[in-house]
C-alpha cells in the first residue's frame, strides 16, 4: 500500500504571509482523495522525530539554539520566515514524515511525504525555507539503524541541494546527485558528488534527454540499495522562483522516469515533494499530484 506522510501542521503552523503557495499541503491530499487516487488509509500522520535522530545529522549547538528560538536575526532572515515554536514543531514532524516514509519504502517499495525536500538545511544552519534536512536525516537513519549500505540522493528541484551536498561531502555511503538551474538560488553552490547545472530556460526535451543519459548510468555505477528522490516542481516555466522552461507534462515525464527506474531495479525510494511556487496554485497541485498518481500506477 502506498503510504504518504501528511499532517495539518504542514500548512497551518506557517506564519501569515507565507501560506501561499504552502496551501498545497492541504489542497494536494484533498485533490488526491477527491479523484480517488488515494483513500484515507494511504495517509499517515507522523509524530515529532526524537531528538537523537536529529543529532545524527545536525550540529548539537545549532539544534539547541534552533529549538530554543535563539538564532540571530541574520540567521533567521536566511531561512526566509520568522521563527516560532509552532514552526519548529512543524519541522520536526516533517522530518519524521520522511523517516517513516523510508521505512514504508523498505516494506512496499515506495514511501512519500507531502512535505519535505528541505535540501537547503546544512549541518549547522538553515537557509531557503529549510531548517532541518529531512533527506539527510532519513538517510542517516537508514545507514545507522537499518541494513542499508549505499544511498543515492536524486535531487531534481530547480535549486541545487546545497545543504545535502555539504552534509554528505565526506560520507562515501551517500552519493548526492543534483540537477538544477545553474543561474539560480543558491548563488554559492556546494559540491555534490554529481552536479548538472542547466541553462536558464531548459525545455522538456533537453531536460529529459540529460536525465535519461545520467540516471541509469548512476544506478549502474553506484549500485545503491536505497534512493531518496527530491521531486520539486519548481522546474516549471511558470514558477516564480525557478528559471527553467518545463511544462507540467515534462515534469510528469521526469517523475515517471525516476520511479520506473527505481521500480525496475527493485530499489526502494522515498519521495519528498520539494519546491513549487507557480503563480497559480492549480499548477503546483497538478504537478505534485502527478507524482502520487504515478506512484500508485507504477507500484500498486
Amino acid at each position: 500500500m502506498l503510504k504518504i506522510a501528511w499532517s495539518e501542521i504542514f500548512a497551518h503552523s506557517l506564519p501569515e504571509g507565507h501560506r501561499f503557495p504552502m496551501a498545497k499541503y492541504d489542497l494536494l491530499p484533498e485533490q488526491l482523495l477527491y479523484e480517488g487516487t488515494i483513500v484515507q488509509d494511504n495517509l499517515f500522520a507522523p509524530k515529532p522525530l526524537p531528538q537523537k535522530y536529529i543529532l545524527e545529522t545536525h550540529d548539537a549547538t545549532y539544534w539547541q539554539r534552533l529549538s530554543n528560538l535563539q538564532l540571530s536575526a541574520s540567521e533567521i532572515r536566511k531561512t526566509g520566515f520568522p521563527h516560532s515554536r509552532e514552526l519548529i514543531n512543524r519541522e520536526v514532524v516533517i522530518m519524521n514524515g520522511t523517516v517513516q516514509a523510508a521505512l514504508f519504502a523498505l516494506e512496499f517499495g515506495i514511501g512519500m511525504n507531502i512535505a519535505g525536500g528541505t535540501h537547503h538545511a546544512f549541518t549547522d544552519r538553515g537557509e531557503g525555507f529549510c531548517l532541518l534536512n529531512d533527506i539527510a536525516i532519513a538517510a542517516n537513519f537508514l545507514l545507522n539503524h537499518k541494513n542499508i549500505k549505499k544511498v543515492l540522493v536524486v535531487d531534481l528541484d530547480v535549486h541545487q541541494g546545497n545543504g545535502t551536498a555539504q552534509i554528505f561531502e565526506r560520507e562515501p555511503r551517500v552519493f548526492t546527485f543534483s540537477m538544477h538551474c545553474g543561474h539560480n538560488y543558491p548563488f554559492h553552490k556546494e559540491r555534490s558528488d554529481l552536479d548538472i547545472p542547466l541553462e536558464v530556460g531548459t525545455d522538456d526535451q533537453t531536460y529529459l534527454h540529460i536525465l535519461a543519459e545520467t540516471l541509469p548510468r548512476l544506478l549502474d555505477e553506484q549500485e545503491p540499495d536505497f534512493v531518496f528522490f527530491q521531486s520539486g516542481v519548481d522546474v516549471l516555466a511558470t514558477d516564480k522562483l525557478g528559471k527553467l522552461g518545463m511544462s507540467i507534462a515534462g515534469c510528469k515525464a521526469r517523475d515517471k522516469m525516476v520511479l520506473e527506474l527505481c521500480h525496475r531495479n527493485r530499489l526502494p525510494v522515498t519521495v519528498s515533494m520539494g519546491g513549487g511556487y507557480s503563480k497559480q496554485i492549480a499548477h503546483i497541485v497538478e504537478a505534485h499530484a502527478n507524482t502520487f498518481r504515478l506512484a500508485q500506477h507504477i507500484y500498486f
